[in-house]
């Protein structure tokens, strides 16, 4: 097929689609000016996306966690405090550990009994 009979395809398929759309549009009373429509926006025209930065996040993160505290009646904490760790003394582990060797010797030997 040449090109030229797909362009002038496609052009008088594009006439007919903007006959549609003025026709609804007058009926809806939305007229737009035809080659507002038409014309795609230019690169110049869009703003670069804003970026936020970490530290920035964290700020809008803060103000609104404390907004919702205060409207739950509670008092605004800005950073949680967690527990300290809890730490087994070296005997409390080593106590743990011989206990875990006897169980899994005597799955072992419960597995080797069944096989």
């Amino acid at each position: 097929m040449d090109t030229k009979k797909i362009l002038f395809d496609l052009r008088a398929e594009l006439a007919r689609v903007n006959q549609a759309i003025a026709a609804i549009e007058s009926l809806a009373g939305t007229s737009v000016p035809t080659g507002a429509t038409l014309q795609p926006a230019k690169q110049s025209a869009l703003k670069p996306r804003r970026r936020l930065s970490a530290a920035g996040r964290k700020r809008i993160s803060e103000a609104v966690k404390a907004r919702w505290a205060k409207r739950r009646g509670k008092t605004a904490k800005t950073a949680v405090a967690k527990p300290p760790a809890r730490k087994l003394s070296a005997a409390v582990r080593k106590r743990i550990s011989e206990m875990m060797k006897k169980r899994w010797a005597a799955r072992r030997k419960k597995a080797a009994k069944a096989a």
